[in-house]
């Protein structure tokens, strides 16, 4: 079977299984990549970050302000979306090498620089340390029951990748609808006269690719081998 038929009967399974169960709350995970992913490329930039807003619908925004020269919105349009299938890509690759303890030891990093630095509304707040308690008990727990810890670090990993490419992929319907509401493509519209559309396809196209890579990896042999072997002290 074709690694790309592959990823998308994969991409199918993850959005009817996580749906299956009660994954709601988690979903605001790729949201805080997403948005961590525009906060960090604003300040490489020289930008200032006023703040980012988490909700409960699963979406956000970050405020900044950038001085630079117009082209700076482009890379900042880009972050986010990039960033989140990036992300999905990297819980994936350490997953087949059965380092899971450090996949949620970065979740709980990212999201302790986003309630310290960035997140200021009230359900961003509470949100994050809602995911940070969990995941620190999760990690605990896992140190003597490893199913569960497994279990808890796919969840939210087939969540982010399913997020990040149906994400990506929901925005080329919003840019067909009214390519003024396409939310980064239509910032990248603004900034680069290239249809909004144009870059809600970019970022289903990247999406996509991150999903293949992320399959890749995770069915891989050399994955597989890897987690069968330190799965007896993968949390200790």
């Amino acid at each position: 079977m074709g690694s790309w038929v592959k990823t998308i009967l994969f991409l199918v399974g993850s959005a009817l299984l996580t749906h299956l169960i009660p994954s709601s709350f988690f979903r605001n995970l790729d949201t805080m990549v997403h948005e961590f992913g525009h906060a960090v490329v604003t300040l490489i930039l020289s930008g200032k970050v006023m703040s980012i807003e988490l909700y409960a619908d699963h979406s956000g925004v970050t405020h900044s302000l950038i001085a630079n020269a117009w082209w700076a919105r482009i890379p900042v349009s880009l972050a986010g979306y990039m960033t989140a299938s990036l992300f999905a890509w990297l819980l994936f690759s350490l997953y087949a090498k059965g380092k899971q303890k450090l996949g949620l030891q970065v979740m709980t990093g990212l999201a302790l620089l986003s309630l310290v630095l960035f997140v200021r509304n009230g359900f961003g707040v509470l949100w994050l340390l809602g995911f940070i308690a969990i995941t620190v008990v999760m990690l605990l727990l896992a140190s003597r029951w490893k199913w569960l810890g497994d279990y808890y670090y796919l969840l939210l990993a087939f969540l982010c990748l399913e997020e990040s490419v149906f994400g990506a992929g929901t925005l080329v319907l919003y840019a067909v609808q009214d390519s003024s509401q396409a939310g980064d493509a239509s910032n990248l519209a603004q900034a680069t006269g290239i249809p909004a559309l144009v870059w809600a396809l970019v970022f289903t196209v990247f999406a996509l690719w991150c999903a293949k890579q992320a399959v890749q990896a995770f069915l891989g042999p050399k994955g597989r081998k890897s987690k069968a072997a330190s799965s007896r002290s993968m949390y200790s």
